[in-house]
């Protein structure tokens, strides 16, 4: 007989499902945000006393094709589950996914969660409801992600999509076969610096850690570049002396490092950075200028707004102090009429000096304070150096010191 290779070719047993209702087994890669994981941690500290294990429904998308799976969020679903049974609120299943899909319609059903590590026949229940079509994840296989909440140990993640098998319809619908795929925690720059931070606070006794400032963020970020540059030239170093054994995977990776490195004049990086450091002087520069100039607008209308009225309650004080009350409101229209003159001259002609009448000026501290003030705001313009003063402000100053 001829020595030939044998093979020893088997068929996956299938449940005596419906032809066409299987969904795919195809290899899967499975990636994991870590907010999902969060809540699933969250939603296990919260669980009863007496309940082992508590589970849930996985949202994210899939690629085309089906291969590519991303769990970007989940919820909790309320079951009960003891030996004998288990117990799942479908409907609020279903309601909370049908406000999921709404409010992220991107999203799509991939599987569901528990937190326990053991697989057994509920398990198998609840992963046909989530594979079966309508409300499933037909055609596509649902994930099945265990995450191991076990106190003093460390966290395990495990991920499983499932094949029918079963020896007679009535245990097709409670059983199946789970396939162990791969998955990855996936995380980006902004969520590694947030996982940096919780993770800095375990070695604390109050495991609190406060939130660093941006400058004390890039401190950090230099210092743990250069120690990363000191080892690397260390180890270097020590294979170029024979006193440490190389590696040609770490030469190849530090040399394609090396090869991302910009190559930039250290002239041109001082001349960019010093130009923007002056950009944001500039930018600085002229918020404060601005901030100046409104604050000093105001400041002059409000001496505008309170000369027009010092100037009203002296034509009320010479109608008071008549000697003819009849004639108190010729002297009142007069002295709007010269209120309102006053003010013209001021806006048409700011050289000229408005006069004021003697008795209008009597009695005066409040004017005499006034105009102090408007001296004071005079010399706060120009000392600020930012904004120039307008003709009619040099004409209302002027009004506002004539009386004094």
């Amino acid at each position: 007989m001829p020595d030939n290779d044998s093979f020893l070719h088997l068929a996956r047993p299938l449940g005596p499902a419906p032809i066409g209702a299987q969904p795919s087994t195809a290899p899967l890669n499975v990636a994991i945000q870590p907010q999902a994981v969060f809540s699933i941690l969250d939603h296990s500290l919260r669980r009863p006393a007496d309940q082992e294990r508590v589970i849930g429904t996985l949202l994210g998308t899939r690629s085309e094709d089906g291969t590519e799976i991303e769990i970007r969020n989940c919820y909790a679903v309320p079951h009960t589950e003891t030996a004998e049974q288990v117990e799942v609120d479908m409907d609020y299943q279903k309601q909370m996914l049908a406000l999921h899909l709404r409010a992220n319609p991107r999203e799509v059903l991939v599987g569901w969660y528990a937190t326990s590590s053991d697989l057994n026949t509920f398990s198998a229940l609840i992963q046909n409801f989530y594979s079966q079509q309508g409300d499933g994840t037909w055609p596509h296989p649902a994930v099945h992600l265990t995450v191991s909440t076990v106190p003093g140990q460390e966290i395990e993640s495990r991920t499983y999509i499932s094949a029918p098998i079963g020896v007679t319809a009535e245990r097709a619908a409670d059983s199946c076969l789970f396939l162990p795929v791969p998955h990855e925690i996936k995380y980006g720059e902004a969520e590694k610096s947030g996982l940096e931070l919780i993770s800095s606070a375990k070695d604390r006794e109050d495991r609190s850690q406060e939130i660093l400032t941006d400058l004390d963020a890039l401190e950090r970020a230099i210092v743990h570049v250069l120690d990363m540059l000191e080892r690397v030239s260390n180890y270097v170093n020590n294979v170029l002396d024979e006193e440490a054994e190389p590696s040609s995977a770490l030469g190849q990776f530090l040399m394609n490092a090396l090869s991302l490195a910009p190559k930039v004049d250290p002239a041109d990086i001082e001349r960019d950075f010093n130009a923007h450091i002056q950009d944001v002087l500039v930018v600085s520069y002229l918020a404060n200028t601005i901030r100046t100039q409104i604050d000093l607008s105001n400041r002059l209308a409000t001496a505008a707004l309170t000369l027009g009225g010092g100037d009203a309650l002296a034509a009320d004080g010479q109608k008071d102090g008549g000697e003819n009350r009849g004639k108190g409101g010729d002297r009142r229209g007069g002295g709007k009429g010269r209120s309102n003159s006053v003010s013209a001259q001021t806006l048409q002609a700011p050289e000229e000096v408005v006069d004021v009448a003697p008795e209008q000026a009597a009695s005066s501290g409040v004017e005499e304070t006034r105009a102090i003030s408007n001296e004071a705001i005079l010399n706060e313009g120009v000392a600020s150096g930012v904004c120039v003063l307008s003709d009619q402000a040099h004409a209302i100053l002027q009004a506002s010191a004539s009386k004094n």
